[in-house]
């Protein structure tokens, strides 16, 4: 067990994050920026920022998941219905299928718990048509 000597080692500046992955977001021809910033084991917590209109594609969910919007506005996308997200909310990410589209420009903390404590890697094909992380 790691024995901590310095707990602000650990701290995340998410006021920082959310500024930074916003500005990526409104620069990338996707409109989406995201950064895991937090990986223990099988916990791991990442600041996802989308554009006004910009979609994460239908995808499965984790073993267990929170989605909190910390700017902006998210409609979460299922087969047995859809929520919107104001800044501020929390929900637990239900276990199916399910996408998001950003309703105005957004920043969410997704915090995940994975059955598998190695990283997971997620390809986007769309940009350049192979596989690139």
């Amino acid at each position: 067990m790691e024995v901590m000597t310095d707990l602000t080692q650990d701290v995340t500046q998410l006021a920082e994050l959310a500024d930074e992955h916003l500005a990526l977001a409104r620069d990338a021809e996707h409109g989406r920026s995201a950064h895991l910033f937090l990986h223990d084991g099988p916990l791991r917590q990442s600041v996802i920022a989308l554009t006004a209109g910009s979609v994460l594609e239908e995808h499965n969910a984790p073993p267990a998941c929170s989605l909190h919007v910390v700017r902006g506005r998210v409609r979460l996308l299922s087969e047995v219905g859809d929520a919107e997200l104001a800044a501020g909310e929390v929900m637990r990410v239900p276990q199916i299928r399910h996408g998001l589209t950003a309703v105005a420009d957004a920043v969410m903390v997704l915090t995940t718990v994975t059955a598998n404590p190695e990283p997971v890697v997620v390809y986007d094909t769309r940009r350049t048509g192979g596989n690139s992380a």
